[in-house]
């Protein structure tokens, strides 16, 4: 019996990677016995002739080439999240269109899902050979991070692309939040993973769309989204800041009625204010960011908004 592969495909401004990941997959494709390949690729507002791209793949393979095209960007975790909803396949799999994600790699996912009984076949890059030395470092304490005050394990180095059963994506599905981190919310549904691993690949065209930044605040989203501990540090930190001033309160007024030595020092009192200040604006923002995300859900926005689809 003929099983379906949903490859799902985030693009934003890939004009020249599309044709090329196709091709690449499609080569792959002719090897897999008993297994068709379904295209979901999903323009996530570019700017650029993607979705062109896109038109002319469907209209040159209209029965497994589709799209899914964004009135705007709204980021590839919409994007993920619409491929998601759009795959019919027996089997989905989350590919990067530059083909950073090796499509060489499908068979063996396959084997370990139908011949291993794994519900869930993922991957991980074991070197980052490529990347600036500043974004590997970072990049590397994150997992170190979260892993240690979350309860959802996320893989060091695991990537998006994978290879999950129909079970596991209706999970997946079930988790409709506006604010989605994807490496955690594949991790926290569970299902039996394997983890394949393999060097870092550069990109086949074109130049990555994620800056320093855009990555620091994408870290920022998944420590908020499945860990509560910077709410914790925020309270530690509030009581650690009364704790110090009550007994910096009581030597001063011991020592002002033993001594008779009024306390001076109008420098000291005011550095004293200001990092007081400053705690207090910490933790404020780190509530913030929380009542931002619960903000957020509760507009009950969609996550995206389909302008074309085919």
């Amino acid at each position: 019996m003929t099983k379906t592969i949903s490859i799902i495909v985030p693009c934003y401004n890939e004009q020249e990677s599309i044709p090329l990941f196709y091709a690449a997959v499609e080569k792959v494709a002719a090897t897999l016995a008993d297994h068709r390949i379904e295209y979901i690729f999903v323009n996530d507002g570019s700017a650029d002739e993607s979705l062109a791209e896109m038109r002319a793949l469907q209209a040159q393979d209209p029965e497994h080439v589709h799209y899914i095209s964004f009135s705007r960007n709204f980021s590839k975790e919409a994007a993920l999240y619409a491929g998601l909803q759009a795959a019919t396949g027996d089997y989905v799999s989350v590919m990067d269109v530059d083909l950073q994600d090796p499509p060489e790699l499908l068979p063996e996912m396959i084997h370990g899902i139908e011949v291993e009984g794994y519900d869930c076949v993922g991957t991980r890059r074991t070197t980052r050979a490529g990347e600036p030395p500043v974004r590997s470092f970072f990049a590397k304490q994150f997992y170190k991070i979260i892993n240690r005050i979350s309860q959802t394990e996320i893989v060091d180095g695991a990537r998006d692309y994978r290879l999950m059963t129909r079970q596991m994506v209706n999970a997946i599905l079930e988790m409709s939040e506006y604010n989605r981190f994807s490496k955690g919310i594949f991790s926290w549904v569970g299902f039996d993973t394997k983890y394949l691993e393999y060097k870092n690949q550069d990109r086949v065209a074109g130049q990555t769309s994620w800056s320093f930044w855009g990555l620091f605040k994408y870290s920022l989203d998944g420590i908020v989204t499945f860990s509560e501990t910077p709410l914790a540090i925020a309270s530690f930190v509030g009581f650690f800041s009364f704790a110090i001033a009550l007994l910096a309160l009581i030597f001063i007024v011991i020592r002002a009625l033993i001594f008779g030595d009024p306390t001076s020092g109008w420098p000291s009192l005011i550095s004293v204010i200001l990092m007081v200040g400053g705690l207090q604006l910490l933790c404020l923002g780190i509530v913030g960011k929380y009542i931002g995300k619960i903000y957020l859900e509760v507009k009950n926005r969609p996550v995206y908004i389909v302008k074309e689809k085919k």
